[in-house]
């Protein structure tokens, strides 16, 4: 599809996919080619994606709970702490209580775990500035604000992961 081709948000035209004007669809569309380009870095460095996710949701972070972290990670919290638990054992990541509630779990990167993004965080930025370069700096920095206003406004109530990813 070309950026100039307009749309007609409110109806689909006759003969015309129903997907190609459903926001939903476009979102997951183009999350999941801009995310396949820049996974096969991620597989090169030996990081599956849900470490990736883990990794990069907690560099800058002072820690995630496991919920707030599956949420980020886009991954179920029962897969997720498997995956965690596995980050541990590697140094990747540490787990901590949490003193308000002994029932949550907090996790931290650790420098071993920064220091192995640290290149791959670089990597993702210029990937994103290679597929946001069509819409120049302004058009972009507003697309990406446009996005955070959506998640903001759609916060999950809990994470639905379909069963195929």
């Amino acid at each position: 599809m070309r950026l100039e081709k307009q749309r007609d948000t409110s109806t689909t035209a006759p003969g015309a996919r129903f997907v190609d004007g459903y926001l939903a669809y476009l979102l997951a569309q183009a999350s999941q080619r801009i995310s396949a380009e820049f996974h096969l870095q991620v597989k090169a460095a030996g990081l599956s994606v849900t470490q990736w996710r883990v990794l990069a949701s907690l560099q800058g972070s002072a820690g995630e709970t496991i919920g707030t972290l599956a949420v980020l990670a886009i991954t179920k919290q029962p897969t997720l702490s498997k995956v965690v638990q596995r980050m541990e054992a590697e140094g990747l990541v540490a787990r901590t209580g949490v003193r308000a509630d002994r029932r949550q779990t907090r996790v931290c990167i650790t420098t071993k775990g920064s220091n192995l993004i640290a290149g791959l965080c670089d990597q993702a930025l210029q990937h994103q500035k290679a597929v946001l370069a069509p819409f120049g700096e302004e058009r972009a920095a507003l697309l990406i604000e446009m996005l955070d206003v959506l998640m903001t406004e759609h916060v999950p109530l809990e994470l639905a992961v379909p069963e195929d990813d």
